[in-house]
């Protein structure tokens, strides 16, 4: 399925050879000459590409609004402007920035880049029980209250080790030294201890956990 772009651009002759150059590459795209419609027609777009120069609101006000409606949106500015404080501007809320004139290709280029990007970002998030974990962000959230859960960094180290091995046991051994970079010590409580503070945050009941399991004289693991 091709990826539908949303282009706005008010100069006919550079919207028309955008558009069809796009069009070749196997896009959708949705040509705005301005940007009073960006909000509704961004619903279902996976990009938008916004010129700096338009009537009314201009491309930086445009890109701020569609970035808040819309925060995972990939948005590249096309601008003829070249100073270093309009790139700064759009570098704000925009993810990339192309000066005019450019090649088509290097815009096809960029457009792949970005799309790639959002496409391996979304793939990161996991969804375990009633957690969503952004890896990335080092952030999980409870998606049936929508509130974030804050953890110490070790707490998150040890819960992203034992995600990254899911389904199999790890030992207290291979935990402790991956998280601690340390040899551990038989009968070392430090782990048992995060673990205890890291299901009580994160288990909807610690005393019967779901996600962390403990297997006995072995260690843990989370269920796949």
């Amino acid at each position: 399925m091709s990826a539908k772009l949303l282009y706005i651009e008010d100069e006919q002759e550079i919207g028309e050879w955008v558009s069809v150059f796009l069009k070749e590459k196997g896009y959708e795209v949705d040509w705005l000459k301005h940007g009073d419609q960006a909000i509704q027609t961004a619903e279902a777009s996976q990009l938008a590409i916004l010129d700096v120069m338009l009537p009314g609101l201009d491309g930086f006000t445009v890109g701020q609004r569609l970035k808040k409606a819309y925060p995972e949106l990939p948005i590249l500015m096309l601008s003829a402007r070249t100073s270093i404080d309009d790139k700064l501007q759009g570098l704000e809320f925009a993810d990339d920035y192309l000066t005019k004139p450019f090649h088509p290709e290097e815009l096809a280029a960029r457009i792949e880049v970005l799309l790639r990007r959002s496409c391996t970002a979304a793939q990161e998030v996991l969804s375990i029980k009633h957690l969503s974990v952004y890896e990335q962000e080092n952030r999980i959230v409870n998606h049936e209250t929508e509130e974030e859960i804050m953890l110490t960094g070790k707490q998150f180290q040890i819960f992203k080790y034992l995600l990254q091995h899911q389904g199999r046991v790890m030992t207290k051994e291979q935990i402790y030294e991956s998280v601690w970079g340390e040899t551990y010590l038989d009968g070392d409580k430090t782990l048992m201890v995060h673990i205890r503070y890291l299901r009580e945050k994160i288990e909807r009941d610690p005393a019967s956990p779901e996600i962390i399991e403990t297997v006995r004289g072995l260690g843990y693991r989370v269920k796949a």
